[in-house]
């Protein structure tokens, strides 16, 4: 994670998985809020497997925090949502392999998301430090 958000450790998450308690957002501070995103491609298809459509949903998130000059390690928060909680040990791994470091946390099983086929979705919120010059534009 970035010097811009700081992980707090009060000693529970890390009992359930690899992520933070809680995360400090310091004064001076913007938060980039990628709303939810499935594992949709560019041209509109979806990934048979469900590693590929989780891999595809990150990418999602990446792309849309490049834009503001943001990226994966900035992340402070993740949130996910499953249809099966079978494929939860799926994404956990493909989530070890892409954020290295501990964002807060949160996954809900769901009966269904918004399509039938879709079987997740990733929102996150990343934490970047703008200069003075950027803060009052």
């Amino acid at each position: 994670m970035t010097a811009a958000a700081q992980p707090i450790d009060a000693r529970t998450s890390r009992r359930i998985g690899t992520h933070s308690d809680a995360v400090t957002i310091p004064a001076g501070a913007s938060q980039v809020v990628r709303s939810g995103t499935s594992g949709l491609r560019p041209d509109g298809t979806l990934p048979e497997d469900f590693a590929e459509e989780a891999g595809q949903a990150s990418d999602n998130v990446c792309e849309a925090l490049r834009r503001v000059g943001a990226g994966l390690s900035d992340v402070g928060l993740v949130r996910s949502w499953f249809a099966d909680r079978d494929d939860s040990g799926a994404y956990v791994r493909v989530r070890k392999d892409i954020i290295s470091h501990r964002p807060a946390y949160m996954l809900v099983l769901v009966p269904q998301l918004i399509r039938p086929s879709l079987c997740l979705e990733v929102e996150a919120t990343a934490v970047v430090m703008r200069s003075a010059a950027e803060q009052h534009e």
